[in-house]
Parts: C-alpha cells; structure tokens; sequence
C-alpha cells in the first residue's frame, strides 16, 4: 500500500509540473477517460451507442419565421400534417448547428419527435419524424434547405435508429467543430442562415 501511495505521488507531481510531456499526458489520460468512462457510461445509462451527439449540419435549424415556414412545404400535407400538430412538439425552437444533444434510446417514438438515424451518410442523421408505421419517415425543420424530403427519409427501419433526441445545450458543439469547418465546402461552413 505504501508503494503505491509513493507512486501515485510521483505522478501527481509530474502531472503538476509545468512540462510540455506532462500536459500530453495529461490531454491522453483526459482522453482515455471521455471515451472509455464517461461515454460507455452514459451509453449504458442511456441505451444508445451515441449518447451525445454534435450538431453538423443547419438541417434542423429555424429561421425567424419558425415552424410556420417550415410548414409550407408540400411534404407535411403529403403526411396529413398541419401546423396545429405540432402544440406538442420538442424542439420548437429548431437546432442549430453546434447544439450538442443529449440522446437517449430510440423508444416509443412518436410523430414530432427528433431522431438520431443511420442514412446512409458518414454521419448519422438528426431530423423530425413526421410519419410513424411499420417504419419511420422523417424530414429536417430548415425550410431553406430541406424543401424536399431526402430519399434516405422516406423509408427508415428500426435497426437504423441510433436514438431519440432528449435535450440540447446551444453552441459547445463548436469546440469540436471548429476544427473541421476548413474542410468542409464552403457552402457548409459557419453559422446558420
């Protein structure tokens, strides 16, 4: 016990120390726990492989018309939805891109909600559903970007749900993003319109 308690002092000290290797240390054990505690933790919390998820993309995104311009597209008529369906509805307000959400398992979903889907694309998609059957239909808030709704919507099965967003918390998601913005096009980069 003693050795221990000796090493475990040695490598406080060395954590303390103002050196470049103790701050790669320091950025790797940070890592190491992130990915390997706290998110398998929250994985088992939660249900889903992708307990918390950043926002890429303007897909979800309101402008200051909200959901009445949104509403104009062709697509909800399509699907029997009108405006006053959505009293009840989460995210009202629309994501914005470099919201992070918190998700949770893809249970009891319901017409209005906000999913977390594999598309087909690198990444997993965040839209709403506007259709519950055998299968899940969806399509993203932003009326400037999303007049249509994407093939990979129309048809989505239950193995491709990752989860169901819970709750958002605007803007951290930029301290990630920030770093990939340069590559993407640039008509993808920045802030919503």
């Amino acid at each position: 016990m003693k050795n221990i308690k000796k090493y475990w002092g040695k490598f406080r000290d060395f954590l303390d120390d103002d050196s470049w290797v103790s701050f790669v240390v320091m950025l790797l054990l940070a890592f190491i726990i992130i990915k390997f505690v706290l998110f398998s933790g929250l994985s088992f919390l939660t249900g889903t492989s992708l307990p918390l998820v950043i926002v890429e993309s303007c897909s979800m995104y309101h402008h200051e018309a909200g959901l009445e311009k949104t509403f104009e597209s062709s697509v909800y008529e399509d699907y029997g939805l009108t405006l006053d369906d959505t009293s009840d509805w989460d995210f009202k307000n629309g994501i914005n891109k470099g919201d992070m959400i918190f998700v949770v398992a893809a249970e009891d979903i319901q017409i209005g909600d906000v999913i977390i889907f594999n598309g087909g694309t690198a990444n997993p998609l965040i839209h709403r559903v506007i259709n519950v059957g055998d299968s899940y239909s969806t399509k993203g808030d932003n009326y400037k970007t999303n007049s249509r709704q994407l093939p990979s919507e129309k048809v989505i099965e239950e193995h491709q749900l990752v989860g169901k967003a819970l709750f958002k918390v605007p803007i951290i998601g930029w301290a990630k993003l920030i770093f990939f913005e340069g590559t993407r096009v640039p008509r993808d980069r920045g802030l919503c319109e």
